[in-house]
This record gives C-alpha cells, sequence and structure tokens, in this order.
C-alpha cells in the first residue's frame, strides 16, 4: 500500500470518521492487487508485428499444415516448403495477406489463417515518484498505464497528472491520468516500446473536498483550476448538499482567521490554492428552530376528522385540534396520549444507560457472592440466569417517547403547547373502569364511582396477597403521571392509598413482596429506577424546556 502524505493524513483527521483518499489512490490499488492476473488483450489490427512475436499459422485445401513460427531477429518467419516470409513491421490486420501472397507463389487452392500467439515481451524503465521503480518486462500490447501500475502507480508524492512517456530520449506524450479516471479518455495512453522510459513527476498543488458531495476526496491542480473545477472532479454536491456555500480552510491563514466562506455559485470562478481543505455541508444535519418548522403531525381518536396534517410554522396543539375538526363530545382529554419524536430519542438513550448500569451491579454482585456449596452454586447460577433473562426482556422494551401532560383533570382543552415535527396526539374517549392489577385476589377492571377512592377499588379485588408489598402500591393516571404509596411516606413505612381519589382509566398495580437483603431485591428496585428514569425523567425535562 502507497504511504500516505501528510497532507492526505491531515485531511483525514478533519474528516472523521470518514476516510477520504487522493482521487484515483483506490483504483490503482485494486489494479495492483490484480495485476498478477494473466494479460491477454485482443491484438488490435494496427498492432505492427515484432521480432520475438508467434506467428499461429493454419493451412488447408490443397496442402494442410499447423505451425507455429517465430519472427526472427531479420523479421521473417519461415514456412516449410514455402521459405521465409518478411513480416516484421507488418499490420495485424494485413498478416494473413501478406503471407497468403508469398504462400500463393507455391500452392493453389488452399486457405489459410494467420493469428499471433505469444507475443514478444519488452522492457521499459519506470522512474520518479513511484514505490518501485525499475525496469519491468511487460508485454508489446502492453500501455504506459500497464507498466506504471506493475511500478505501483504514483507514490503518495508522486503525480497523477504529470507522467511522461520518453522514447529514444525525447517526450513522446504527456498523459493526465485525471483525463481517464473522470472522463474514461485514453487517447494519451500510448502502447509502450522496448526502452521506453515512463517519468511521474513529483506532485502538483493538492485540494482536498470533504463532507456533502458525492466523491469526497484530495484532489491534485493543474494552473488555473477553481473551485468549480474542484466541484467537478468531487462529482458535484450530493442529494442533501446544502449548495449555497462552501467553507475552506487555508494552510497560508491558519495563524490568522483560519476558516473562510465561499458563497455559491458568485465563488465558483475562485482560484483553488494548494493545500485547501474545501468543506460541504449537509442540508439536513441541521435541525431549524421548533418556531421556523413546518410541522406534520398525526391527531387520532375523538376528533372530527383524525389523520395527518401538515401545520405552518408556530403551530399549537390547539392548532392541530382545530384543523382535526375539533373534539367528539366522547373525547377524555385528561387521557391524552402525546408522543413526541425527540423526547423518545432522549428516552431510549437513558433507558440504555441505566441498563447498562443495571448488568453492571448484577456482574459485580455476582462476582463478589461466595458460595460454600454445591447446592448454593447451583441456586446461584440459576438466579443469575433468571436476572439474566429479565434483563434480555427489559432491553426488548422501547420507549414511546410519551410526554406527561400534566393538567387538571377536569381540564375541558388541552394545554397550550408549541408542537414540533413528527409529534402525535391520541385523545382516547371516556373512560368508564379503573384497572386494578398484581398481586391481589382479583385482578381485572372495574366500574369506576364518583368519589370512589383508589384504596375502594383495591378492596373491590379483594385486597393485597399475603405475599403483596402493600407499602409500594402505586397508581398510574391517564395522562401517564404516577402516584405511589411512598410518595409522603417515609422510605421504609410508606402510606397506602386511601385519601386518594381514583378517576376514569386509572390503573392500580400491587407488587409483590421480594426479601430486601436478596439479589431479586435489588433488580425490582432496579426496574423501578429504569422505568422511571428511562422512560418518564426525559419526558418531564423536555416538557420544561
Amino acid at each position: 500500500m502507497t504511504k500516505r502524505s501528510e497532507f492526505e493524513s491531515f485531511v483525514r483527521r478533519l474528516a472523521a470518521p470518514a476516510e477520504v483518499n487522493r482521487l484515483g489512490a483506490d483504483i490503482i490499488t485494486h489494479a495492483v492487487d490484480r495485476a498478477a492476473a494473466d494479460f491477454s488483450p485482443l491484438v488490435p489490427a494496427d498492432y505492427l508485428i515484432k521480432p520475438g512475436d508467434e506467428v499461429l499459422l493454419t493451412i488447408w485445401g490443397s496442402v494442410d499444415a499447423d505451425l507455429r513460427l517465430v519472427v526472427d531477429r531479420s523479421g521473417r518467419i519461415n514456412i516449410p516448403r514455402v521459405g521465409p516470409v518478411q513480416v516484421a513491421g507488418v499490420r495485424y490486420a494485413d498478416l494473413n495477406d501478406t503471407i497468403s501472397r508469398r504462400v500463393g507463389q507455391q500452392f493453389r487452392n488452399y486457405q489459410l489463417s494467420a493469428t499471433l500467439g505469444q507475443l514478444r515481451g519488452v522492457r521499459v524503465y519506470v522512474t520518479g515518484f513511484v514505490p518501485q521503480p525499475g525496469a519491468y518486462s511487460v508485454s508489446s500490447l502492453s500501455t504506459l498505464t500497464h507498466a506504471l501500475l506493475a511500478a505501483g502507480g504514483p507514490s503518495g508524492s508522486g503525480s497523477f497528472r504529470n507522467i511522461e512517456l520518453r522514447r529514444a530520449g525525447k517526450v513522446e506524450t504527456r498523459f493526465d491520468l485525471y483525463d481517464f479516471l473522470l472522463n474514461g479518455e485514453r487517447t494519451g495512453d500510448r502502447i509502450v516500446q522496448a526502452d521506453d522510459v515512463i517519468y511521474v513527476g513529483p506532485v502538483g498543488p493538492q485540494v482536498a473536498l470533504i463532507g456533502s458531495v458525492n466523491r469526497p476526496a484530495i484532489f491534485e491542480l493543474k494552473p488555473g483550476e477553481t473551485v468549480a473545477d474542484v466541484l467537478r472532479m468531487a462529482g458535484g454536491f450530493n442529494t442533501v448538499a446544502d449548495r449555497s456555500r462552501l467553507a475552506v480552510e487555508r494552510l497560508e491563514e491558519r495563524s490568522s482567521q483560519r476558516v473562510t466562506q465561499i458563497d455559491l455559485p458568485a465563488g465558483e470562478g475562485v482560484a483553488a490554492r494548494n493545500g485547501d481543505v474545501l468543506r460541504a455541508f449537509s442540508a439536513v444535519d441541521a435541525a431549524l428552530p421548533v418556531g421556523r418548522q413546518t410541522k406534520l403531525v398525526r391527531v387520532e381518536g375523538e376528533v372530527l376528522r383524525p389523520g395527518d396534517y401538515l401545520l405552518p410554522p408556530g403551530s399549537g396543539m390547539s392548532d392541530a385540534l382545530a384543523v382535526a375538526g375539533g373534539l367528539t363530545p366522547a373525547a377524555y382529554v385528561f387521557g391524552t396520549e402525546f408522543n413526541r419524536e425527540s423526547v423518545r430519542v432522549t428516552q431510549q438513550q437513558n433507558y440504555e444507560r441505566a441498563l447498562r448500569d443495571l448488568e453492571v451491579a448484577f456482574s459485580k454482585s455476582a462476582n463478589t457472592q461466595r458460595v460454600a456449596s454445591a447446592d448454593e452454586a447451583a441456586a446461584a447460577g440459576a438466579r443469575n440466569q433468571s436476572i439474566q433473562r429479565l434483563v434480555d426482556r427489559l432491553r426488548e422494551l422501547k420507549p414511546s417517547g410519551r410526554v406527561v401532560l400534566q393538567i387538571d383533570p377536569a381540564a375541558p382543552k388541552l394545554p397550550e403547547l408549541a408542537l414540533e415535527d413528527g409529534d402525535r396526539i391520541f385523545i382516547p374517549p371516556q373512560a368508564t373502569s379503573v384497572g386494578v392489577f398484581g398481586s391481589v385476589y382479583n385482578a381485572g377492571s372495574y366500574l369506576w364511582k364518583q368519589g370512589a377512592t383508589a384504596n375502594d377499588f383495591l378492596q373491590l379485588a379483594g385486597g393485597p396477597t399475603v405475599g403483596a408489598d402493600a407499602q409500594s402500591v402505586f397508581l398510574i393516571r391517564p395522562n401517564g403521571s404516577v402516584v405511589s404509596a411512598r410518595q409522603n411516606g417515609s422510605w421504609i413505612s410508606g402510606r397506602d392509598l386511601k385519601g386518594v381519589a381514583a378517576l376514569p382509566g386509572d390503573t392500580i398495580f400491587v407488587p409483590d413482596e421480594l426479601d430486601r437483603t436478596t439479589l431479586t431485591q435489588d433488580l425490582k428496585d432496579w426496574a423501578q429506577i429504569l422505568y422511571q428514569t428511562g422512560l418518564s425523567a426525559a419526558a418531564f425535562v423536555a416538557v420544561g424546556k
């Protein structure tokens, strides 16, 4: 692999994590890797026969012959019963006619076919800024680029645009690899001859273009090339690019202003300077301020016209309900579910962080636990497997991005909250029941009754079982908020929910009582922390912004 130049290393640091190379470096590398493959191209019609080439001659009719003849140093092949035939310097397209005329002097009523077999190799010299300069034997059909690739292509300090083919002390042609790489043009890629010298000059001025373009790379410049030429060599902007500007970092200005901006298209004619690093920006990475965003919002549930709506910047909750036709008489405003994508992303990050902390805590506990017998070891192994299964189940949970709307249960309308793109509003129908689940005798849903408390519904379910943790009962409101028996009591004693009024759609949950001295209790505590930290805290923070 060709060693990178200091400029390449500098640009790669600026473009990280993306990998940026010189234009053509990848193609050269892949071509060199395939250099060991057999090189057997078709012989062009204008190829001139040379001494050392092999001619495959087949004659049939009045005479039959199948011959492999090598052109000798005098440029002739010797055909039995015919004699020598001068073929050196003959075009391949004329080889059949040349041999046929000579054979026709001896025979009649025949046909022949003359093709080329093994071609004579030629020795050329590759010098200059290449990884492996020296003499190379190549096929007589090889071109300048074939010989150049055999030497490893231009080195990190070698030019892709200043390559000379020297013959008999004179420059036969100058070849610009960019013509081939960018345009597929090979007119300057001449077939080499014996003792040709291929010289690769030092690299010229270089400019890098990174960011939102189709081909981020380092480009070698010729005199007079501009920013527009660099953009063309990079394939232009990609689909999501901001086409109005480029940032340019100039090495010669690193001690002063360092980075400047080129406004497009006015700045396309600006001359690119050696060492410039141009950066194209994405038009989608940076989010607009909420006040300037057009919002695509989904409104579902108890509205007259549920669906997706495109709202102008500055729209709020009331605007979304208005375009959806307003609430139906059956709407239960307090139970509204409001989901936000930005909150979901934050919740997911917090949830994954909490899961990682949970796994670390379990791992430390398992490693420090001592066992004195095989039975204890088996019990510890079973316990660890149970914990791992629960962690796996927790990992399958995905936060929804729900934001708890802190409104009064009797509020007739939703709070005026500025909307973001992707928000979802779901207004459920009026609830008529209260759910009681967990460690109770008869879990289920019970018809809501005006004035009833949470404890009343808990008693309808038979109350907590013997194995219930009655001091940790909690109630989930329809708006997503939580009321816990521990909120107004101490962490040790807690309190019940006798004085808490039950609302339509409430869910009461009674957890199991677990041994607080075991790892299983730690698991329960962590599960509560996961829920509250990963799924709820981010929502409250987002609303408070």
